[in-house]
This record gives C-alpha cells, structure tokens and sequence, in this order.
C-alpha cells in the first residue's frame, strides 16, 4: 500500500502549489478541500448540515456555502459540528481514492487542518509549507476577494506555525517558487532513500 505523505500549512501558504509540483513529479495528491465539497453534495451530509445548522444556510435546496463559513469560522463550537459532519465522510472519499493509487511508493493527502482534524496520525510523513504572515494574508484576499479581516479570523481558528513545524518531518519555505520546488525534489531524493534502506 501507498505511504500518506501529509502536506499541510495555514491559509495561504501556498500548500496547492507544492502539492502540483508533487504531483508534476508523479506522485498522486488528494485535495482535502475538494473532498469536502464533493461529499457536500451527497444528500445524506446536506440533510446532516440541514439538521445540523438550519434551513437558513439553504437558498432553496442548495447551500449557501458563504452564509456556512459565516457561522463556522466565527465560532469555534460551530466549526467543529461542521467537522464532526465532513471529517468522517472525507476520510472514506480518501480511502476509497487510494484504491486506485495502492501501488504508488506514495500518494500526498493535502489538507490546512491536518492537525486540527487528527488526520496526520494516519500519514507516514508530514510536510508543513510555510510563508510569510503578510504574504498569505495578501494571497487569500487577491485569491478569495475577502477582506484582511477575514483572513486572520480564519487564520486564529488553524495552529500556527510553529506548533505545525514541531510535528512534522520537512519543512517547505514558500516565499520562493523555485526554491520550493526544489525542496519537493530534496524531500522526494530523501524518501526514496529511507525507502530503498527499508
């Protein structure tokens, strides 16, 4: 079977772009956000976010995800309801996933709360990308059109740095493009070695 290598950093971090440079070097990535928004389609996790939140998240029948983040990421105690709801679903869209990639030395599970969500405890290897603080606030309002507010809002509910750092086994500084895809080359030379030691 595939080892999980986790890749994970704060909003902004440019996690997404380290995780295409992986996967320029063959290695399959499985996007955690785009898991969740694809079990967020699934009747079965809307009528539990209906019961869970109300009808007033729902325009009609489709769910406002803006009204959503509103609640959640305002209230520590609403995120986790909300993550109590996706986690589990998220986890067996992966599984179900790494079927198809069992044969790989290894797959990245890449997702912004891999601690937070308790994930990294099924990850072989873990890779925190960090950046800068004001580079990130600035990518997330280029990217989302959000405001500075916002962003710290969403920052104060995910670990910082270094609490990220001290449980992980590489590092990736994005502030430089170039640089950080040659640490993905660096780490990937490293895995194979422990690989052909084990």
């Amino acid at each position: 079977m595939a080892k999980v290598i986790g890749l994970t950093g704060g909003i902004g971090s440019g996690k997404t772009t380290v995780a295409n440079y992986f996967e320029e070097m063959g290695v399959p990535v499985y996007i955690a956000d785009d898991g969740a928004k694809r079990v967020m389609q699934s009747k079965e996790i809307i009528e539990e976010v209906k019961t869970a939140f109300g009808q007033s998240i729902f325009d009609g029948d489709v769910l406002n995800r803006a009204k959503l983040a509103q609640i959640v990421f305002n209230d520590k105690e609403e995120l986790a309801k909300l993550n109590n709801i996706v986690h589990p679903a998220v986890k067996r869209d992966f599984e179900s996933w790494m079927l198809k990639y069992k044969n790989y030395d290894y797959v990245i599970y890449e997702a912004a709360i891999l601690f937070e969500s308790g994930r990294y405890k099924d990850c072989d290897v873990i890779i925190t990308v960090t950046a800068p603080e004001e580079v990130r606030i600035e990518r997330v309002i280029k990217r989302d059109q959000t405001t500075r507010e916002q962003v710290l809002s969403r920052m104060k509910m995910q670990w910082n740095d270094e609490k990220r750092i001290s449980k992980s086994n590489f590092v990736i500084n994005n502030n430089n493009l170039k640089v950080a895809k040659e640490e993905v080359v660096k780490i990937l030379k490293i895995l194979k070695i422990k690989q052909n030691q084990s």
